[in-house]
């Protein structure tokens, strides 16, 4: 994903609006290592808030737990939820699709 966000703003398509109530605009922050350590850079706020987003998604959300909700293999983060789109796949396809 990090790799398909580099091409997408390095073609120049950014999401509509501002990124913040200043008035900035996503399109006025540059991409890649610029974003964080260059003149144009995010503020630390911004950083910090998107730093404490990912660690509540690792730590909350994006858990292994064990079989008894669900998960049926290693990397299996759907917690118990959409359990019947999984189940309407064939082995061939779940393999396929674990694979990738």
């Amino acid at each position: 994903l990090a790799f398909l966000g580099q091409i997408t703003t390095r073609s120049g398509h950014f999401f509509d609006g501002n990124i913040d109530y200043s008035g900035h605009a996503f399109s006025s922050y540059p991409s890649g290592l610029a974003a964080i350590f260059g003149d144009d850079a995010i503020p630390k706020a911004g950083i910090q808030q998107i730093l404490a987003f990912i660690g509540i998604l690792e730590l909350a959300v994006m858990k292994g737990i064990d079989n008894d909700q669900g998960n049926e293999f290693v990397g299996d983060f759907r917690n118990g939820k959409f359990v019947n789109s999984w189940n309407s796949f064939d082995d061939a396809t779940k393999m396929r699709k674990r694979a990738i």
